[in-house]
């Protein structure tokens, strides 16, 4: 081959290689600074942004270090980016009043950004059953959206996964326990706000979502006049009424005004009552064997008095 005929090939190769590094470094994403004003949170996002103890870590580590992980977000149709994953560390970006934060940009659909918030999200230490039960709903219907496009929520034998044994495997719950969260979705505001601060417990709360807005209401004044937190069996029991149609407020009132077995055997003192009168470096354990030797103190001077007593009378 002619010497000028294989400089022209060389040529060519290096052409083809140096095109297809340019399309990779095009395609490969790219960390960007963007300015705070123009990132939104994500639209009906259910994870709660708290100025409480973290955050305040948080602003301390940005104020100190900057934003160490990019945020995920997509551009908005109407300008600006969506922030898909980091809606925490642009809170504290604000507070530690950073102008700029690095992003990651990514372009992507509602169904598939949708998934990635939650995921993202639900690597958190402390989620309340809120936040996991809205995540768990948003995902669910995401999937399931890509499903009617990807045969994903097939049950035939041999197609790909359910949408809520999706959500679940991912999650590492089971496919009904990512269903009983789900389920409280359905409770009022008011109702779910007790079950994020421990006033319900979380399995009643799922009976009880089973009512409707009405009978909720009524269920909530019921219990304020009370003054009780259902129990399980109290929540199977007012769901039982709802479902045979026999639910008022009297009823309701009735079952949530009996005495729990469990109150009757047990007496509670709350932590903060007992570190009154501790040391804060005694264990529960410690506590627990000085407050049974007083006990025994008190009881005797109970019996030395009523003997002395007896003695006296005669």
């Amino acid at each position: 081959m002619p010497k000028s005929g294989l400089n022209v090939a060389l040529k060519g190769l290096d052409d083809l290689f140096s095109s297809e590094e340019t399309r990779q470094e095009e395609q490969r994403e790219q960390v960007q600074q963007i300015p705070v004003d123009e990132l939104f949170p994500f639209k009906n996002h259910p994870f709660k942004v708290l100025d409480d103890d973290a955050m305040t870590r948080t602003v301390e580590s940005i104020s100190q270090f900057g934003v160490l992980a990019p945020l995920i977000a997509r551009p908005r149709p109407e300008g600006g980016y969506e922030i898909i994953s980091g809606h925490r560390r642009k809170h504290a970006a604000e507070l530690a009043h950073l102008d700029t934060v690095p992003v990651i940009v990514r372009n992507m659909e509602d169904d598939a950004a949708t998934i990635l918030m939650v995921d993202s999200n639900l690597q958190r230490e402390h989620i309340l059953p809120s936040e996991r039960a809205f995540a768990y709903k948003m995902k669910l219907d995401a999937i399931k959206n890509q499903g009617a496009r990807s045969d994903l929520t097939s049950s035939q034998v041999g197609t790909k996964l359910r949408a809520d044994e999706k959500v679940a495997k991912d999650s590492g719950e089971s496919r009904n326990q990512v269903q009983r969260f789900v389920r409280l979705t359905n409770l009022v505001p008011e109702l779910l706000a007790m079950v994020d601060e421990k006033k319900i417990s979380f399995n009643p709360a799922v009976e009880l979502s089973y009512l409707d807005e009405k009978q909720q209401q009524d269920f909530l004044e019921a219990m304020d006049a009370s003054q009780n937190a259902p129990s399980l069996s109290q929540a199977i029991r007012i769901k039982k009424l709802a479902q045979q149609g026999e639910f008022d407020y009297d009823a309701v009132y009735n079952i949530m005004n009996e005495e729990k077995k469990n109150e009757l055997d047990t007496v509670t003192i709350k932590n903060e009552t007992l570190r009154k009168y501790f040391p804060r470096s005694y264990t529960p354990r410690q506590m627990e064997s000085i407050i049974i030797k007083l006990l025994d103190q008190w009881q005797l001077k109970k019996q030395q008095a009523k003997q002395k007593k007896q003695e006296e009378a005669r």
